[in-house]
């Protein structure tokens, strides 16, 4: 079973690009987006046969968003996470697959200037509590933005940006709790090793360069590992400032 994720930075944008293309060439079992910007009411896009949408929205139009697409129907999918200050942004969804539950996540930039960052611990805190509740039911995969670069190998230039949004001490924690959680890192299962990115910034030539930041992630319930085959990075495919994640898993 083949899942990716991709933080498509504008669905509508990436329509008007490359996004039907890869799809065709891909044709996962299940497509996870993140920051889709719109609604099903603003795009008159025909989904290619045997794959249903799910979507979740945020209130403010324009902003934030995710959708699942699947060939495989899930048994139900929810979204949010239950908690009234996180579910109006459309960062969640849960689709319960029988044998795990996929979550789909985009989580909260802690901004520039670090103003959201208090809510942002916040936000790790309720959302791996939200994970482990899953968990007690049946194993959890959980994909998207995680909006942070766990270690100093996961982004170009970690001593200038030890400070920054996306790099600090405080998200970094974040991330580190779910491993220490029992929720495995799929790609660094594979590839220890760094150079290895999903979001570049668009001005500078970063992509071109290289010089970039690994913010996009599969982790999945330990009891998963021994069904994990491979994790990857699509790093090659463009039409976003993120590229493509995924793993196959038996």
């Amino acid at each position: 079973m083949k899942l990716i994720s991709w933080n498509v930075n504008g669905l509508r944008a990436v329509l008007k690009k490359n996004f039907m293309e890869f799809l065709d060439a891909e044709r996962p079992d299940v497509l996870c987006l993140q920051e889709i910007k719109c609604t099903p009411e603003d795009i008159e896009q025909v989904w290619p046969h045997g794959y249903s949408a799910f979507w979740n929205g945020a209130l403010r139009k324009g902003y934030s968003g995710t959708m699942i697409l699947t060939k495989k129907q899930p048994v139900k999918v929810a979204n949010g996470v239950e908690i009234e200050e996180h579910d109006g942004e459309g960062r969640v969804q849960a689709a319960d697959f029988g044998d795990f539950y996929l979550v789909n996540v985009y989580v909260p930039n802690s901004k520039r200037d670090l103003s959201r960052l208090t809510y942002r611990q916040k936000w790790d805190r309720d959302f791996l509590a939200y994970l482990k509740g899953l968990e007690k039911k049946k194993p959890v995969i959980f994909c998207g933005d995680l909006n942070v670069a766990h270690t100093e190998i996961d982004l170009a230039n970690p001593k200038s940006n030890i400070h920054n949004h996306g790099f600090t001490p405080e998200e970094r924690a974040g991330f580190t709790a779910f491993v220490d959680a029992g929720f495995v890192d799929t790609f660094r299962e594979f590839e220890k090793g760094g150079g290895h990115y999903t979001w570049w910034s668009v001005f500078s030539g970063a992509r071109s360069r290289n010089i970039g930041w690994r913010l996009d992630y599969f982790l999945i319930s330990k009891s998963l590992r021994p069904k994990l085959k491979k994790a990857f990075i699509h790093n090659k495919v463009l039409g976003s400032d993120h590229c493509p994640v995924g793993i196959e898993i038996k």
